[in-house]
């Protein structure tokens, strides 16, 4: 559907000052299918108010207005997969405090980069789940260190209840996002991340409407294809270089040429944001592809925002996140993922008026 510029004056001044800074017209909507209006994504739950992929934070995305949640998957030892954003797991979980594991932390390779620390595919579920989540960001989210060492690591079956739970307390369906993360590294560690993915969607009999799978890797969205599920997929895509272990950049993924691929194996593309703002003309590309777009990551704090939108030099003071949302809802993207789904929500709710 093709979204209409809003006509409240926070829109307007939010079109203004952004096309006036990159000296460009809006760009055009494609066809997509019909909604009330972008979707709000709910970025590893609401990861601005609670430590992510924890039970609170996918519960406070939904009920404050998210319709798809965010789990990022990685496996465990006995090849379980959990929700952590990285496989990592010094920054988000408190294993540096329990001595029986210090003696598992080391330095690997991943995607080519060495990554010292503790990893998901060295514990066993049973291990992991003696530990607790903490907040990742505890310097810019200090509010959310309250909540460190109140919640275990989650699998992703369980992230799928809890989103059917949900689901029936709201009366609305909600999707679950999970995301394969470093899908090379781990088909080479002998823990590939899609057949199981494949395995629990089957099990859970998951559909088009209960799930969407995304990647930044094109040979893990293709296997996910193959499979045949009929779950659409969403190709992320990076600012630079491009995805690990492919003959291919996102730059030239961004071309309509690439985008003509994209739409080939999947039904969404997911773009930084800021690779959609004019004189870019990604959106209207993609849209033409017959792709649909959501953009990330939407953060509320002034370092996470384009200068335009900040309010006063505090780093971590929540800026104008509300005219950053309203630019581009008006621009036409079909979603946003973000850190705070509350916002977003409220957002929408302005745009849709």
């Amino acid at each position: 559907m093709s979204f209409q510029h809003p006509r409240r004056r926070s829109v307007l001044l939010a079109t203004a000052a952004v096309s006036a800074a990159a000296a460009a017209p809006a760009v055009a909507s494609g066809p997509r299918e019909k909604r009330r209006g972008p979707l709000v994504i709910g970025h590893r739950g609401a990861a601005g108010w609670r430590p992510e992929h924890t039970a609170s934070a996918y519960t406070f995305a939904v009920r404050s207005g998210a319709d798809w949640i965010e789990p990022d998957l990685v496996p465990t030892k006995d090849h379980v997969l959990v929700v952590r954003h990285e496989n990592e797991i010094s920054g988000t979980t408190d294993v540096a405090r329990h001595p029986e594991f210090a003696g598992r932390r080391t330095t690997k390779t991943v995607d080519g980069r060495a990554v010292t620390g503790w990893f998901t595919e060295d514990f066993t579920l049973a291990e992991l789940k003696t530990l607790r989540a903490v907040e990742r960001l505890p310097l810019v989210r200090d509010r959310n260190t309250v909540f460190d060492g109140r919640e275990p690591v989650m699998t992703f079956q369980e992230v799928v209840d809890l989103a059917r739970a949900l689901s029936r307390e709201h009366g609305r369906r909600i999707v679950v996002f999970p995301e394969t993360k470093h899908p090379t590294y781990f088909r080479s560690a002998g823990l590939p991340l899609e057949p199981e993915l494949i395995r629990l969607v089957r099990r859970n009999r998951l559909t088009a409407r209960d799930c969407v799978v995304q990647s930044f890797e094109p040979s893990s969205l293709r296997e996910i294809a193959a499979a045949r599920l009929g779950l659409p997929l969403w190709q992320a895509l990076g600012t630079s270089g491009g995805p690990f272990g492919h003959p291919v950049t996102y730059a030239d993924m961004m071309t309509p040429a690439g985008l003509r691929e994209i739409a080939s194996y999947a039904r969404w593309i997911g773009p930084d944001k800021s690779s959609l703002v004019p004189p870019l003309t990604l959106l209207a590309d993609a849209h033409a592809a017959g792709l649909e777009v959501g953009a990330y990551t939407f953060r509320a704090e002034n370092q996470f925002l384009p200068a335009v939108y900040r309010k006063g030099a505090a780093p971590n003071d929540f800026g104008d996140a509300f005219a950053e949302y309203a630019f581009h809802f008006g621009q036409g993207v079909d979603a946003v993922v973000t850190d705070f789904p509350d916002l977003a929500a409220a957002a929408r709710d302005d745009f849709t008026a």
